[in-house]
Formats: structure tokens, C-alpha cells, sequence
């Protein structure tokens, strides 16, 4: 997998060392010797290459440095300044050479990416692990989805019978109401006629002479009297009476009751008595 980020860097990187150390050559060589031209070149593929390699080597360790990519980043704008002042002052074929000028940056930035995807690289054991993961989220949430329709669906059809369930009681509640409506008027109707005392006297015995049975309307649903409830007054205490209890409630503990306790303590027995009565009795005990 590293192939296919690992070999276009190196094939770039291959081309712009060549290209530069050519054009190093070409340009210079008219001004230098060649050999020192050469010597050029190579140096600064030399220190391009060096950078890289050392760069390579942190990235292997997990480790980074700064000015080991500063001083590969400046190689590489060595490089490709060389390659745009020679394809500026070429007699010919200026645009060619100011084409692939580029190459040496572009080279450094495919290194770039190839460490970064090493940085994030997985192993194929990880990978199918996060794949496996992936496809059982991805088979919960469509057996959820399915779910969740299938109550949808019952739901709405379940609605949907109560609602006509409902419909036919109103019908049948209102066909039955408006019956017993027009049975109601016909009573009511046979009960105001003129004829109907007649009729019901001669069917009919009289409880009471001299007056006409009268047709009542029936009454629908179970009636029962209600009787009264009397309240029946309790005796009121003697003075004798109350001041016995009064002692015997202020005497129930001990220090004695105050009058206020006491008489909280009488009512909430159940005694009754005027507060005048109560207050005399207290005084008489006390």
C-alpha cells in the first residue's frame, strides 16, 4: 500500500535532481568549469537528498524536527529558483524550461503526503475490523428503521380500526337517540290529546270518582326515596359533669394543663360547652 504514495515521490524526486543538476551544468558551464558546475549540482541535490534521508528517519521513529524540514524546504526553493533563472534568461525554449521548474517543489510536497499517510496508515487486520464495525452499524440501523416501520404501519392500522369502531357506535348511538326521540314525541303527543282520557276511562277503572285517569309518561331508569337524616342534639353536661372532666383533663399530666391546653383537649374529645360555661368551670377547679 505505501507503493502507491512512496513511488511517484521517489520518481519525482529522481527527475528534479537530474533536471537540476543538468540545468546547473548548462547554465554555469559557460561561466566555470564543468567540473565545479557539476560540483554545483550535486551539491544541491546532495543536500536535498541529505535532508530528505534524515527527515525519513525521524518519521520512521515518530519524531519530527523543524529545521530538518526548514533546511529540505530550502534545498528544494534552491533548486527551483536555479531551474526558473535559467528558463528566464534561455534564448530558446524559455516557456519549456519555466514548465518544469516546479518539479523540485512538487517532489518535496509528494514526500509530505507520503508521510502523511504513513502517519495514518492501518493495518489490513485494523481495517477489516473497522469495516466489520461499519457494516454491523450499518445492518442495526436498517433492522431499527425496519422496526420502527412495522410499528408505524400496525399503529396506523390499529388507529384506524378504532377509528371506525368508533364511527359505527356514534351511528348506531345516534340512530338510537333519534328513535327514542320520535318515541318520546309520539308519548308526548298521545299524552296531550283530547281523546286520551276517554280512552283510558273506558279501558280503565276510576280510583276516584269524578276524576279522569291521566296517562304519565314512564320514567326510564330505577328511582328510590331519599329520606332525611335528623341531627340529634347531644345532652348538654352538668355543672357537676363539667367540672369533673375539666379537672380530670387538667390533672392528666403533669405540671397541671394551662386553660388554653385544656380546653384544646375537651373540644378534641368530643365535649361540647360554651366557652363561658368552660371558663367557669375552670375557675371553680382551679
Amino acid at each position: 500500500m505505501s507503493a502507491k504514495t512512496v513511488l511517484p515521490a521517489v520518481a519525482m524526486t529522481a527527475v528534479s535532481m537530474v533536471l537540476t543538476l543538468a540545468v546547473v551544468v548548462m547554465w554555469l558551464g559557460t561561466a566555470m568549469p564543468w567540473p565545479v558546475a557539476v560540483v554545483v549540482g550535486l551539491g544541491i541535490d546532495g543536500g536535498w537528498l541529505a535532508t530528505l534521508a534524515y527527515e525519513r528517519r525521524l518519521a520512521a521513529q515518530g519524531d519530527h524536527n523543524r529545521v530538518v524540514t526548514g533546511v529540505g524546504w530550502f534545498f528544494g526553493l534552491v533548486a527551483t529558483g536555479v531551474l526558473v533563472a535559467h528558463a528566464l534568461t534561455a534564448e530558446h525554449s524559455a516557456g519549456a524550461w519555466l514548465a518544469v521548474a516546479w518539479l523540485p517543489v512538487a517532489a518535496k510536497a509528494l514526500w509530505l503526503v507520503h508521510g502523511l499517510w504513513e502517519q495514518t496508515a492501518l493495518t489490513p487486520v485494523a481495517l477489516d475490523a473497522i469495516r466489520g464495525i461499519q457494516q454491523e452499524a450499518r445492518d442495526e440501523a436498517a433492522v431499527a428503521r425496519a422496526r420502527l416501520r412495522s410499528e408505524a404501519a400496525t399503529e396506523e392500522t390499529r388507529l384506524a380500526a378504532v377509528t371506525a369502531a368508533g364511527a359505527r357506535v356514534a351511528r348506531v348511538q345516534a340512530k338510537t337517540a333519534a328513535t327514542l326521540a320520535g318515541a318520546w314525541s309520539t308519548l308526548e303527543t298521545a299524552r296531550q290529546g283530547e281523546d286520551t282520557g276517554r280512552a283510558l276511562t273506558s279501558v280503565t277503572s276510576r280510583v276516584t270518582p269524578g276524576v279522569t285517569p291521566r296517562w304519565e309518561l314512564p320514567v326510564w331508569g330505577p328511582t328510590a326515596p331519599v329520606t332525611g337524616f335528623s341531627l340529634e342534639s347531644a345532652p348538654a353536661l352538668t355543672d357537676d359533669a363539667l367540672d369533673a372532666l375539666v379537672d380530670e383533663i387538667r390533672h392528666s399530666e403533669t405540671p397541671a394543663l394551662s386553660y388554653r391546653e385544656m380546653a384544646i383537649r375537651f373540644r378534641a374529645a368530643g365535649h361540647s360547652a360554651s366557652e363561658v360555661r368552660l371558663r367557669a368551670a375552670w375557675k371553680r377547679v382551679a
